[in-house]
């Protein structure tokens, strides 16, 4: 009984393949091989999709001068904890991770890979080996010391904006006003304007010398227009945290803005 019905089946693909080949060949020559172009293409734009979308990075830089407290941001990402105070780091702290507000969901999350970038000034060279594979780029700033630090910080923060790994991606930027929680922290906004200023300067100063002696790849705003954080080809953000005492969610909601779990 088995082999009769086999042997139908047989027959049936037979006759199937011979009503196909019949039907391919009434097709114009012209026809038959734009048909097939489609599918192909078709074909590799799927694969291209599905490879782009496996390549999706999953990390976050940390930057900022030195002192604005990135380490410690870092920590409560992790582990929840500031690790008792100031921590000063000379090398990069790195790490792939879910987020400790994340460790009581339910289902899979997916980790970040989060690159905490030392702000020594001698240092900084090492953040041009994560900018390549960024997804996003968190520019810490002391809140409490930020007018000492305002000229280093709109230097540090303009050679980032203009360098083509940044520009060409347009990786989004989260300018992060930290140790809000200080009676004389300076307000988002305040910060903000100021360093929109120092970098308006910055970018008049720098356009003024020899295309030779000018490091950076990419010019800011609109010329004849003072400079303005919207003028910029990726988006920047500003937000306010407490790395000393954990009130970080406007942080954890940029990085799970462009990491999705």
């Amino acid at each position: 009984m088995d082999e009769l019905k086999m042997e139908k089946l047989k027959i049936q693909l037979q006759q199937l393949h011979y009503e196909a080949r019949e039907f391919v060949e009434k097709i114009p020559p012209m026809q038959l091989y734009g048909a097939i172009g489609v599918v192909i293409l078709t074909v590799l734009f799927f694969l291209i999709v599905r490879l782009f979308k496996r390549r999706s990075s999953n990390t976050v830089v940390l930057t900022g001068l030195s002192g604005s407290g990135k380490t410690v941001l870092f920590y409560q990402l992790r582990d929840g904890s500031s690790h008792q105070g100031t921590v000063t780091s000379m090398e990069p702290n790195e790490g792939t991770f879910v987020l400790h507000s994340e460790t009581t969901k339910k289902g899979k999350v997916k980790p970040v890979h989060i690159v905490d970038v030392p702000g020594h000034s001698r240092l900084r060279p090492k953040l041009d080996e994560f900018l390549p594979q960024a997804a996003g780029i968190v520019f810490v700033v002391d809140a409490v010391e930020f007018l000492p630090n305002v000229r280093a910080a709109s230097e540090y923060l303009y050679d980032i904006l203009t360098k083509a790994t940044v520009v060409k991606r347009k990786v989004p930027l989260l300018l992060l006003c930290n140790k809000v929680d200080k009676v004389t922290a300076h307000t988002k906004d305040f910060i903000r304007k100021l360093l929109e200023k120092e970098i308006d300067k910055l970018r008049t100063s720098r356009t003024a010398l020899s295309s030779a002696d000018i490091s950076n790849e990419y010019s800011l705003g609109v010329p004849g227009e003072a400079f303005a954080f919207h003028q910029c080809l990726n988006k920047i953000s500003i937000a306010e945290t407490s790395g000393s005492t954990g009130d970080i969610p406007q942080l954890e909601q940029f990085i799970r803005q462009h990491v999705k779990a």
